[in-house]
């Protein structure tokens, strides 16, 4: 359930971008146009105005954002702009740079490959080979130690039946497995990377499912039991953003706000890559976690054209024009 509103009749790329353009002349930009034309067009739609921008003014509407623009705001703008693929082939290459690859970091990798379509995760690798001249699974061997590289590659390089394919006698088959993985503290076992790499979502829900059923507690709880350390949690992220993704980003958002300052990126990044995706759900499974209203909370933790972009991208407000 996406939260990005769109108006009833939505302009050409070309009224799009001589909007734009507009807003960047004379003194000032009029960051208040960018967020009504940008902050109510989809994927598709920012793509036709990316390219008919750059064929009409002969320059990159990306880098005039970023010239334009300046802090929380523009890079919330630029993520939101840029090509989704390359967006996260970005943030993945961010993640695996960082000098020290926690949790916090390595759980991008798990929603680019996890809480995506599979063919959205096969984009991601090409464009980051294009921008990067290497393969996203080359740069998490040369990054992250084991054992966490074998689940992260196995993760990465999957490409899963995209179809509603469920068998129910895999899945009590496989859930025996994942417990005896889990009863033998196994957590890099060779059936748990396989599982959870290979199943399609729908036949892992059912898996997960069947796991509660035969031991009445719930695979994620059991992983906890089992371990502590950095790969219990990448596997307890990994069903999470297989079984619940709007669980997982109502978290990635509640952890950016709360404590001292905010955390501007993982702020960004759960609003802006779920508003076509699944951000009602989000919104509601905040509430539902953690009492709050999830609109209020940007509201008190956001301020000036950053908070009406985040916040349009809620969906609050009207379609824009």
């Amino acid at each position: 359930m996406a939260s990005l509103k769109l108006p009833d009749v939505v302009p050409s790329p070309t009224q799009d971008s001589e909007r734009l353009r507009n807003a960047f002349q004379g003194i000032g930009t009029d960051e208040k146009e960018l967020i009504l034309v940008l902050g109510h067009r989809n994927a598709q739609q920012r793509k036709e105005i990316r390219e008919t921008y750059q064929q009409i003014y002969k320059e990159s509407f990306v880098d005039r954002l970023q010239s334009e623009l300046s802090g929380d705001f523009r890079n919330a703008i630029v993520l939101w702009t840029s090509d989704p693929s390359e967006r996260d082939a970005k943030l993945a290459r961010d993640a695996l740079k960082a000098k020290r690859k926690g949790i916090k970091q390595l759980q991008i990798l798990v929603e680019i490959a996890c809480a995506t379509s599979p063919n959205h995760l096969m984009a991601v690798r090409q464009a980051y080979c294009a921008l990067f001249d290497c393969s996203l699974e080359e740069d998490i061997i040369a990054s992250v130690s084991p054992p966490l590289t074998k689940i992260l590659v196995g993760l990465v390089s999957s490409y899963r039946h995209d179809k509603v394919t469920v068998n129910s006698e895999v899945a009590k088959s496989e859930a025996e497995k994942l417990h005896e993985a889990i009863k033998n503290k196994q957590l890099d076992d060779d059936h748990i990377v396989w599982i959870l790499c290979t199943r399609n979502f729908f036949q892992l829900r059912e898996t997960f499912a069947c796991y509660k059923e035969l031991y009445s507690t719930t695979f994620e709880e059991d992983i906890k039991v089992c371990g502590k350390g950095d790969l219990a949690s990448v596997l307890n992220v990994v069903v999470w953003c297989i079984d619940r993704p709007e669980k997982h980003f109502a978290k990635v958002i509640r952890d950016s706000i709360v404590g001292f300052g905010t955390d501007e990126d993982s702020l960004n990044r759960g609003i802006v890559t779920r508003a076509e995706i699944d951000l009602l759900k989000v919104r509601f499974e905040y509430a539902n976690m953690f009492k709050n209203n999830l609109d209020d909370d940007v509201i008190g933790d956001t301020s000036g054209d950053y908070k009406e972009f985040l916040l349009t991208l809620l969906g609050k407000g009207p379609k824009g024009d």
